[in-house]
């Protein structure tokens, strides 16, 4: 039997534990004005806070929803910032719960993995293996179904108090994302991308599907990076094969994978992969990566220029675009985007 956990809301609603919430929700927007206003009465406020969980009258305030292209075009939805405190105090409680049960080649959102890691062991599977499938999902965070989703963590945490916390975030996110897909219809669904505990239960959620791939169909070369995942083998049929029972299992979850993008060919021609083209030997930054890094370049300049951003706060950000970039065969292009009027030195 599944080990699970109860008696964890004490934990959670613990001063000690709301304030390491408050510090890393606060961490690196000590500036923001909610912020600042939180800090100013922070043992009140956390009292406060705590008073409410206990009592379970807490309740979600409104989100802020804002549109990015990273590249694809995505709402952001972001809490206040009292409801992002209460998001880390279940996290800091919670996360080893279900980290625990985590495949090693799950790579977005997790300490020591990331971005560079999961393109790293992409081309370590590219040189094992001749064929690739790659998958995405269609409209991940707006698809997800409440009731599946707390089914999934339910498994884990008996917990009534903590399973009520769950839930009440949960629920705060419903009419953020309009209906979209064929299971959603009028069911609670849908995930705030701006949540921590989205990013997180995303990772939970589709632990049913790395542990499908690993156990049910035998994939040794399987990665994941949010909704983006590629399974490798020395078979083409295989591999379609694989594809029609991992649409099958997703259904189970009320998820779809795009079935058009969702393709099965060689490695030798290049997997796109997390803004660069993968090879076995080698990587290239995807043009677009480029084309988007020098208009913002011109944008950061421009406020230099006006004073607007201080010398600091532009190399800061040149720095990590060069971090980045500098994982591909890119010198060419970084020396071309950088060499000119550059008041500073990174490459």
């Amino acid at each position: 039997m599944a080990k699970v956990f109860d008696n964890l809301y004490k934990d959670i609603v613990d001063f000690s534990n709301l304030y390491q919430a408050w510090r890393k929700a606060a961490k690196g927007k000590r500036k923001s004005m909610a912020v600042a206003s939180f800090e100013m009465n922070l043992s009140d406020e956390l009292i406060c806070l705590q008073n409410e969980l206990k009592n379970r009258t807490w309740q979600a305030g409104q989100y802020q929803s804002f549109t990015i292209r990273d590249p694809k075009k995505r709402l952001v939805s972001a809490a206040p910032f009292r409801d992002r405190v209460v998001h880390h105090a279940l996290c800091n409680v919670t996360e080893s719960i279900y980290e625990n049960t985590f495949i090693g080649d799950s790579f977005a959102n997790r300490k020591g993995k990331g971005t560079h890691a999961a393109l790293d062991k992409a081309q370590v599977y590219m040189r094992r293996f001749p064929y690739v499938l790659q998958c995405d999902l269609k409209q991940f965070f707006p698809s997800v179904d409440h009731a599946v989703m707390e089914s999934v963590l339910n498994r884990k945490i008996i917990d009534v108090d903590t399973r009520w916390l769950m839930r009440s975030i949960l629920k705060s996110g419903e009419g953020i994302h309009p209906s979209v897909g064929v299971f959603n219809g009028n069911k609670p669904h849908g995930l705030p991308i701006g949540n921590l505990t989205s990013q997180f239960w995303a990772n939970v959620l589709l632990n049913e599907l790395d542990q499908f791939v690993k156990r049910n169909l035998g994939c040794k070369g399987y990665l994941r990076y949010v909704d983006d995942f590629l399974l490798f083998s020395d078979s083409k049929k295989e591999l379609w094969e694989w594809k029609l029972a991992i649409s099958a299992k997703l259904k189970k979850l009320k998820l779809q994978m795009h079935q058009q993008s969702s393709t099965v060919y060689p490695v030798a021609t290049g997997v796109p992969f997390l803004g660069f083209r993968l090879y076995p030997n080698h990587r290239r930054l995807k043009r677009k990566n480029g084309v988007n890094f020098q208009r913002r370049l011109q944008r950061y300049y421009g406020e230099y220029q006006r004073s607007d951003l201080s010398r600091e706060a532009l190399n800061m950000r040149v720095q990590g675009w060069v971090a980045h970039a500098s994982k591909a065969d890119t010198w060419g292009l970084r020396r071309s985007l950088l060499s000119a009027s550059l008041p500073l030195r990174v490459l």
